[in-house]
């Protein structure tokens, strides 16, 4: 068994890991992390690709909201390191940020590879070890059990994420060793994902891709405007990930979810009714709503297939178009999400995130039970409960120093 006891054991070098390691080494700790992968950081590039979202800059108050259920348990760890730090943290690494029309907060060339190299840079100059290609599997007594032994540890954070990048090593396969050490874990299940509609016969091939722009979707007395895009399994889309929560849960009490679709927002009911009287004459429904309306290819298919009754009558097709009704039967896999739901139930654990059933080991990131929508939340989270983690691990460590 190789022996630790004198280090900051972190497992899993996604970016809450990474935090936790660079907050336990500047308290001043000999730190040491452990990672099934090849190199560290693959998960923090794969979801930089399209450009990497850091954080978000609404007020705290309605950022905090965003964590539903979680919010006042994560309040203390986001406030603690909140976004205005993260943007100061990435100055510090040479990374300039700047905010999105959306509000959303970016590096200044979009992308993650530059960041996380001078983050690397930055935690290998601390004296941070790393230890590639080393899969943890549970414990061994007071000790951590990897594929190729054990390592004993009395300061450790594990940061191994959801169950939603599998082919990154965020597999969720460490749910059954902490379910068998007695730790309450919620079943891992997708979040930020798409939906299954069943689909009338033929139907999807005359749509499967179509891009809906400027809708807005509701659910749950909830409505927000965005984008999605039809497949040939259902639906998917930064509007629906929105959503994806309730549906979910939905989906689970009821067997089924309805998402209501607004295909022109921007029109009231008047102004649509209005350019619908307008002749049809001898164009196809598909033409008639290209021009009428600008509604793209493909809305024809769609509205055939779920309001049949109403493409040739002009209020009741008007009706379609403001509340088009999509049954959504079951949430897409989570291998194929963006996050997770679920993970160690925060019940298990204390303030600073130690397990309650196992002194000495902290969790962060995505293994913990909380869920946000996209748009910066994700990561935030996960870089701040990897700090406050990684901080408490450190003071534990010079607490049992001190009494040696």
């Amino acid at each position: 068994m190789r022996d630790l006891s004198g280090s900051v054991v972190v497992v899993g070098a996604g970016p809450a890991g990474l935090m936790a390691a660079e907050a336990a080494a500047a308290a001043g700790a000999s730190v040491h992390v452990f990672d099934a992968m090849p190199s560290a950081g693959r998960k923090f590039l794969l979801a930089g690709r399209g450009g990497l979202n850091l954080t978000h800059s609404e007020p705290l108050p309605a950022f905090l909201d965003r964590y539903g259920p979680a919010r006042e348990t994560l309040r203390p760890m986001i406030a603690a390191f909140p976004p205005q730090a993260v943007r100061d943290w990435a100055a510090g690494l040479g990374i300039g940020t700047f905010v999105g029309t959306s509000g959303r907060v970016f590096p200044d060339d979009f992308k993650a590879a530059p960041l996380l190299r001078a983050w690397l840079r930055r935690l290998k100059a601390a004296g941070v070890a790393f230890h590639p290609r080393r899969r943890w599997l549970g414990f061994a007594g007071d000790a951590l059990l990897f594929d190729d032994g054990a390592v004993r540890a009395v300061a450790a954070v594990l940061a191994l994420g959801g169950a939603s990048w599998p082919n990154l090593g965020s597999d969720g396969a460490w749910a059954a060793p902490m379910a068998a050490a007695g730790i309450a874990v919620a079943p891992l299940e997708p979040a930020n994902c798409g939906f299954d509609i069943a689909w009338p016969a033929g139907l999807a091939a005359g749509f499967a891709g179509l891009p809906l722009k400027n809708i807005a979707l509701s659910f749950a007395g909830r409505t927000l405007r965005g984008e999605a895009v039809l497949t040939a399994y259902g639906i998917e889309g930064g509007a629906v990930y929105a959503l994806s929560s309730a549906l979910r849960q939905a989906i689970e009490r009821d067997g089924r979810a309805e998402l209501l679709l607004d295909l022109k927002p921007d029109l009231g009911a008047a102004q649509l009714g209005e350019r619908l009287r307008r002749p049809r004459q001898r164009a196809s429904l598909s033409t008639y709503l290209k021009k009428t309306l600008n509604l793209p290819a493909g809305t024809a298919a769609l509205l055939r297939g779920f309001a049949p009754g109403a493409v040739d009558d002009a209020p009741a097709l008007a009706a379609a178009i403001k509340g088009l009704r999509l049954p959504l039967s079951t949430p897409r896999p989570v291998a194929e999400a963006i996050s997770s739901a679920g993970g160690v139930c925060f019940t298990d654990v204390d303030a600073t995130l130690m397990l309650r059933r196992r002194p000495g080991v902290f969790v962060a990131g995505e293994m913990l039970d909380w869920e946000a929508p996209t748009g910066g939340y994700l990561l935030q989270a996960c870089l701040s409960t990897g700090r406050w983690a990684g901080a408490a691990a450190a003071g534990r460590l010079r607490t049992l120093d001190a009494a040696r």
